[in-house]
């Protein structure tokens, strides 16, 4: 789903959009054209800010952290940015779904703050597109002792 700025919501260019910055420099549709910014688009911004923050140690549910293991693992493959991202666009706002793993230690309160508000920055910076909600998940919470048991090799049964 793709979305456009609506035809009525034009404003003149000294009227002041909803952020105070003149309206010309905000609006995604004016005089000149229109632009269309993808859910994709919003996800990955949405995605590589949640990513930035302290205390995340990765992306989505169970089923997406494994596929998303697997592909690390394959040479060339690239990293998919927007995974344990969901998105809705609409005309001139979007809502944002996230779901993390959260390292130990770090306090699950404190986290989903600090991922909103990087993440409401990031959006409405680079798209102009002005983000009602951003629900954060906490899937699971990372213990060292769970990597240590993934990177151990398995012992051979016969010799």
């Amino acid at each position: 789903m793709a979305t456009t700025a609506a035809e009525g919501s034009k404003k003149s260019p000294d009227d002041p959009g909803q952020s105070g910055r003149a309206a010309d420099s905000t609006e995604l549709v004016n005089d000149h054209g229109r632009t269309i910014i993808a859910d994709t688009v919003v996800a990955k911004i949405a995605g590589m800010a949640t990513r930035e923050i302290d205390g995340v140690h990765s992306l989505g549910g169970g089923t997406g952290r494994v596929v998303g293991a697997l592909r690390e693992r394959i040479p060339g493959a690239r990293v998919n940015h927007s995974q344990g991202v969901a998105v809705e666009v609409g005309e001139r706002q979007t809502a944002v779904d996230i779901g993390i793993v959260a390292e130990y230690g770090v306090a699950i309160n404190d986290l989903a703050s600090g991922v909103r508000r990087n993440v409401i920055a990031a959006v409405e910076r680079m798209t102009g597109l002005e983000v009602v909600e951003v629900n954060v998940t906490v899937h699971d919470v990372f213990l060292e002792e769970d990597d240590d048991q993934v990177e151990a090799p398995a012992q051979s049964r016969v010799q």
